[in-house]
């Protein structure tokens, strides 16, 4: 089987992403990734870390040689510099995203892996955006993305999907409705069974309220919208358990018996998430046409140019989104 073609966007130029990208030079791995980004942006970062890599147009029908770095070169709007934000570059890091996801809807990539951005600066470029998985399923029309963080423990890999995701905590009641969680669940099944290969999806939801509520006394959403979605789900034939108390849903007995977790706000999951997986853990759209897969940490401005910062995050998105490619072939095929 050819080898996916795996589009990864180098993010915003002044953080920490160009260099992780460097790091894929002669990739051995799964996959074969292609870097979108400036060329001298690319060949700057490199020589401020000392690093010896050749930088390729991509070329489809010609594999990269060890320590060459296939790109295809989208231009700054202003030379950049590492750990200083420049608006000017906001729509630059769009074009990114923009070019990556053309690839994935033409076949050109089979999936695309993105380099951290930075909200604030693409905001103040006059371009309001709250993050990469709102930003793609407005591009594709999708009505509902689910954000799910994935990582490999000692015990074996956890996934973490969110039923609401950038939301004032005190925002977050309002927002879980019954039709809320049954179509997310929805998501989660259909792509944890299309997308991850496993057959009968189990899925283990979180409570809202501590203890889940503790009968009601500590809250009603448990039995008010929860339990009731859950129980439609179902009966729809989803495997579906809970709602958990989320101080004990992530402990290994609990955890034995799912293969993702639903929780019902950001930090609730990926608190645990990101202390079990930090450095390999990774962000996955689902519900997505296509298949994408990220960095689960941000532009550690502060990192940008020293040569500290861990590509291994990134590592594992291009690897996870070339397994993901991988098996849709593999459905197509058989």
């Amino acid at each position: 089987m050819t080898a996916p073609v795996i589009a990864v966007t180098s993010g915003e130029p002044a953080g920490i992403g160009p260099e992780l990208c460097l790091e894929l030079a002669g990739w051995s791995g799964e996959g074969r990734p292609v870097v979108l980004g400036d060329r001298e942006l690319l060949a700057q970062r490199a020589a401020m870390l000392g690093l010896d890599i050749v930088l390729r147009d991509y070329l489809p029908a010609v594999p990269a040689a060890p320590g060459t770095l296939d790109i295809i070169h989208l231009p700054l709007a202003k030379p950049a510099e590492a750990s200083i934000l420049d608006a000017a570059n906001g729509p630059y890091v769009l074009a990114l995203l923009d070019r990556a996801l053309a690839g994935c809807q033409s076949g050109e990539f089979a999936a695309m892996a993105t380099a951290p951005v930075h909200k604030g600066v693409i905001n103040d470029a006059g371009v309001a955006f709250t993050g990469h998985t709102e930003y793609l399923a407005d591009k594709t029309d999708t009505p509902l993305v689910v954000m799910m963080l994935a990582g490999d423990t000692e015990r074996g890999p956890l996934r973490v999907a969110l039923a609401t995701t950038h939301l004032p905590l005190k925002d977050v009641p309002a927002a879980i409705t019954g039709e809320l969680l049954e179509r997310t669940l929805r998501i989660v099944d259909a792509d944890l069974s299309g997308k991850y290969g496993i057959a009968e999806p189990r899925i283990l939801v979180a409570g809202l309220n501590p203890h889940a509520g503790e009968g009601g006394y500590l809250g009603r959403e448990e039995i008010d919208i929860i339990e009731p979605a859950l129980a439609r789900l179902r009966g729809e034939g989803l495997q579906l358990s809970g709602p958990h108390p989320a101080d004990t849903m992530f402990t290994p007995p609990v955890l034995a018996g799912g293969d993702a977790v639903l929780a019902m706000y950001h930090d609730q999951g990926l608190t645990a998430l990101k202390y079990a997986t930090f450095g390999n853990g990774i962000n996955v759209t689902l519900g997505l046409p296509i298949i994408r897969t990220s960095v689960d940490h941000g532009t550690a401005l502060a990192l940008a140019g020293t040569g500290q910062a861990d590509a291994g995050s990134l590592f594992a998105a291009v690897s996870e989104a070339a397994r993901m490619a991988q098996r849709a072939t593999a459905r197509k095929q058989a």
